[in-house]
């Protein structure tokens, strides 16, 4: 084709005139745009007072140093409601765009907490609406970093039910398969609340997150309570107590960390058939597992220190550590492949529980596969267990193990009584692969906890009848039981009625992990070509 032939002089005087209004239309939206940094820097000495950072410090710190930065809507609200486009001007109290994150294309949304606490205005409620359809058109994660005095209470009109969007719009990219990312730096009131609430992940700031519907003033408002900050939504009780935050940070600088390192677990970039060309091998020798776990059951260790000598650079990111302990959700990489590890450090409690479906939930929305290992004595019992909804939150875990759209993988690495087969995916639940160490246990319960309750049982029944419980009879029936279920619950046992795909060496674990990762990346980048009636013997 023909090269385009211009037509323009370029040392003409229209041509300089034309550049010089230009550049002074630049140099205007420019100085605006520094107004807004100047006034949100304004509170410097504030933030440092308090050991935070202010949110375009906190912005340079998420980002990849050198990597571009699209910024969107920097004017947002210019000379509109409370912006006078000089000191009050506030760019939408937010600031937002589409940058990298450890090389992963995001949208991310701060709030610009410089300037009146960051409370949200009218146009920035816009300004949120519009970076969210950007997120979720472009299919990108998204990312908020969060300290917020909540709406302006004089523009509640403006902003209230149109504002609702923004939390439809957190619930449609994480049904989208698009992660929902939060740092909270500060505060998080009122309906912001819901903006940390419907994130996938949450990392809380020490001494610095507040999360609660209401605050101090409106509690005892509204219901004559008094109560401190802390009680009400600090970061330790969101972080032991009611689950909200997954993560705890000492600082802004280590929440910042947190959220990089959520954004590489989730291997963003990576085709699922793909691998990284190169990884570490784990820090500690696969030896050593053999003298990390004991081979009774009974006796308990911590299952990271399994993990830990099974995955790459033993680089290991906990979920929701602080919530529901004895079950370990953790996030790390075998052979280079992603993964999503459970893990048991005791029976399983309603905490545990709850955080295991989501955890299942969100390694479904990054398509990561699962890797279960089985240690567990099964379900917590009791009153208190049973009050704080054990069969609620356990059916829960079921339903998630049932219904995991991503590959899932278990391995028998102890015990493996009653529901907790169920719940840490025995043969029953699909598995794509499943393997069992040589100390492996399966059974309903431990072959004591059996005889005991049969005893129980049949002591009540002889009191029952108006007879005496016969002591010798009973302790020949309890030792019964105890022989037949131990018999019946070892590996060899097990493994013989293929309730697992085979025994393996512990040491071999990482090996068979990686073959069976590999094989089930293979599978999900092979494209059939079915037809409807299956290929005839011609």
């Amino acid at each position: 084709m023909p090269v385009f032939e211009s037509q323009i002089d370029t040392r003409s005087e229209t041509f300089a005139a034309n550049r010089a209004a230009h550049l002074k239309l630049i140099g205007e939206f420019r100085g605006l745009e520094r107004k807004i940094v100047e006034t949100s820097a304004r509170a410097k000495a504030k933030f440092e007072k308090r050991g935070q950072l202010l949110p375009r410090d906190r912005l340079a710190l998420l980002l990849d140093r050198g990597a571009p930065f699209l910024e969107i809507s920097t004017l947002c609200g210019y000379k509109m409601h409370d912006d006078d486009g000089d000191y009050n001007i506030s760019g939408g109290g937010g600031i937002s765009g589409i940058g990298f994150i450890g090389g992963v294309r995001c949208y991310i949304g701060a709030s610009d907490s410089g300037i009146k606490g960051g409370a949200a205005t009218p146009m920035g409620v816009h300004k949120a609406l519009r970076g969210q359809e950007i997120a979720l058109k472009n299919k990108l994660p998204y990312v908020q970093l969060i300290e917020s005095a909540g709406a302006n209470l004089f523009r509640q009109a403006e902003m209230f039910v149109e504002g609702g969007q923004t939390f439809a719009n957190l619930a449609r990219l994480s049904a989208a398969g698009c992660p929902v990312i939060s740092v909270v730096h500060g505060s998080s009131t009122a309906g912001g609340a819901y903006q940390t609430g419907l994130s996938d992940y949450v990392v809380a700031v020490r001494g610095r997150t507040k999360v609660f519907l209401a605050g101090p003033p409106l509690l005892k408002a509204a219901t004559g309570e008094i109560a401190t900050d802390e009680e009400l939504g600090g970061a330790e009780m969101h972080y032991h107590v009611s689950g909200t935050a997954e993560y705890m940070a000492e600082n802004d600088a280590d929440g910042l960390r947190i959220a990089r390192e959520i954004v590489r677990k989730l291997q963003w970039n990576k085709n699922a058939a793909e691998r990284a060309a190169t990884y570490a091998e784990p820090l500690y020798d696969s030896e050593e597992l053999l003298g990390v776990v004991p081979p009774d059951y009974r006796k308990p260790y911590d299952s990271r220190e399994v993990i830990a000598r099974l995955v790459d650079g033993s680089d290991m990111l906990g979920f929701k550590d602080g919530y529901g302990p004895a079950t370990c959700c953790t996030q790390a990489e075998i052979a280079g492949r992603a993964v999503g590890v459970i893990s048991n450090n005791g029976p399983i409690d309603a905490d545990g529980a709850a955080k295991a479906a989501q955890f299942i939930q969100l390694m479904c929305q990054a398509g990561t596969p699962v890797v279960f290992l089985q240690n567990t004595t099964g379900y917590l019992v009791g009153t208190d267990a049973e009050q704080r909804g054990i069969v609620k939150h356990g059916s829960k875990m079921i339903q998630a193990v049932t219904n995991m759209t991503v590959p899932k993988i278990t391995l028998h690495i102890g015990a493996s009584f009653g529901a907790g087969n169920y719940g840490m995916c025995g043969r029953a639940f699909g598995p794509r692969f499943i393997f069992a160490w040589p100390n492996n246990r399966i059974a309903v319960m431990g072959g004591e906890q059996a005889a005991k309750t049969m005893r129980i049982v049949a002591e009540e029944g002889a009191r029952a009848r108006g007879e005496e419980p016969n002591a010798a009879f009973l302790d020949a029936m309890g030792q019964k039981v105890i022989d037949q279920y131990d018999a019946e619950s070892t590996a060899l046992f097990a493994t013989a009625r293929l309730w697992d795909d085979g025994l393996i060496d512990p040491r071999d674990s990482r090996k068979v992990l990686a073959f069976c990762l590999d094989t089930c990346a293979e599978a999900e980048k092979r494209q059939l070509r079915p037809n409807i009636f299956g290929v005839g013997r011609m």
